[in-house]
This record gives C-alpha cells, sequence and structure tokens, in this order.
C-alpha cells in the first residue's frame, strides 16, 4: 500500500488540521485546553476568556506559546 493511501503512514497529520477544519471545533473547549489556557493567559500578563470554543482555545495557546516561549519546538 503506497504511503499517500495508508492514513498511518503520517501520524501526525491530524495535530496539524487547521482548527477551523475541525468537525468538533465549535464545542465548548475540554479541561485541559481551559487549564493551560488559564496558565498561560497568567503567564503573559492577558486576559483568560472562559468561553471559548475548541477551535478557539487552540489558536489562543498556539498564540500565548508563541507569546511566552512556551511549547517551542
Amino acid at each position: 500500500m503506497a504511503n499517500d493511501q495508508n492514513p498511518k503512514s503520517e501520524p501526525f497529520s491530524n495535530a496539524e488540521k487547521d482548527p477551523d477544519d475541525w468537525t468538533t471545533g465549535d464545542e465548548p473547549m475540554t479541561g485541559a485546553q481551559a487549564s493551560y489556557l488559564k496558565t498561560l493567559s497568567e503567564e503573559a500578563g492577558e486576559g483568560y476568556d472562559q468561553g471559548l470554543s475548541k477551535a478557539e482555545a487552540s489558536k489562543r495557546i498556539d498564540a500565548l506559546q508563541e507569546k511566552t516561549g512556551r511549547g517551542a519546538n
């Protein structure tokens, strides 16, 4: 089977999917997202919005990781 036909050949492809394309992106953020987002918001000295969706929280986490230097590769 060719790699482009086997979804397991790229195990990280879902991790790179744009949050805007998530089928559950409009659901409330998860508990883990909320906890991490609160921590990052405090470290960055920015407000914490508990009403974000999963997709919005993911984008906010990415932005705050960049600002705080967390999650850098």
